[in-house]
């Protein structure tokens, strides 16, 4: 699964990439100037017809009037951050155990065939608590301090396991605005080159640069609060999962002190 969103990131990585190299090609900007000025004869249209203007066409026009270098470096950050997102929403909804039943199968399991049977239980049960138990059946012959280090131990690797991506996701979080400021910064330099060179300040000149430099600032906040949702949320269903995992393990370990006093 998480190879297949990574495969969907690429693609579209790639797809935006060759937009950009396309844009940079001999005749692209009369191209696009061409392209806004039908988005905005298409706005325009709808406007006089007192009709809203779709939404998919609204965003085409401030993408194209945004730049679309700066544009679709924001949107692969969205893409290739929304892949991460949703692979770790899917592996953290699967790492999802009833680990009360869970508990009560592996106690049954070791009053009717021993070790054995409940390392049969854990292994026919996914998610990290029955791999945490399995780990600590591994070592029951060794007593109980062995389990319970044991399981302390293995509980850090599921908790890396769980956490695994988020960096990166973060990482697009800061990225996003980022690209969005510097395009800014890029629109305010185009809009005083283009003062310098009339020789006039009139807002017919800033404009321009002032629309891209506000475009690509709104883009780029749009994307990190997207993905900022996203994160929070996979933080909030982490740390649920790590409750449950200590008291399932503190439980366990009862478990296993009982069972060694009966034998």
């Amino acid at each position: 699964m998480k190879k297949f969103f990574m495969f969907l990131a690429v693609a579209g990585l790639v797809t935006f990439t060759a937009n950009i190299a396309s844009a940079q090609d001999e005749g692209a900007a009369p191209a696009a100037q061409e392209q806004v000025e039908e988005a905005e004869e298409a706005v325009d249209l709808f406007a006089g017809s007192g009709e809203e203007v779709p939404l998919h066409q609204a965003l085409k026009t401030k993408f194209i009037e945004g730049g679309a270098g700066f544009m679709s470096l924001i949107i692969i950050c969205l893409i290739i951050g929304m892949a991460l997102a949703i692979e770790r929403i899917l592996y953290l909804a699967f790492s999802k155990t009833n680990t009360t039943k869970l508990l009560e199968n592996v106690e049954a399991a070791l009053e009717k065939g021993g070790i054995e049977e409940a390392k049969k239980v854990c292994r026919e049960t996914r998610g990290p608590v029955a791999s945490i138990f399995y780990q600590g059946l591994l070592r029951a012959d060794q007593g109980v301090d062995v389990v319970e280090k044991t399981i302390v131990s293995y509980g850090g690797v599921q908790m890396s396991l769980m956490e695994n991506g988020l960096s990166w996701i973060g990482l697009f979080i800061s990225i996003a605005p980022s690209l969005g400021f510097l395009g800014t910064v890029i629109g305010m330099i185009q809009a005083f080159d283009a003062i310098q060179a009339a020789g006039d300040i009139s807002p017919n000149v800033v404009a321009g640069g002032m629309k891209v430099a506000l475009i690509t600032t709104v883009g780029g906040l749009i994307v990190a609060m997207i993905l900022q949702i996203f994160y929070n949320y996979i933080i909030a269903k982490i740390d649920s999962l790590s409750i449950d995992m200590e008291d399932s393990s503190i439980r366990f370990v009862d478990t296993m002190v009982k069972y060694n006093n009966k034998k």
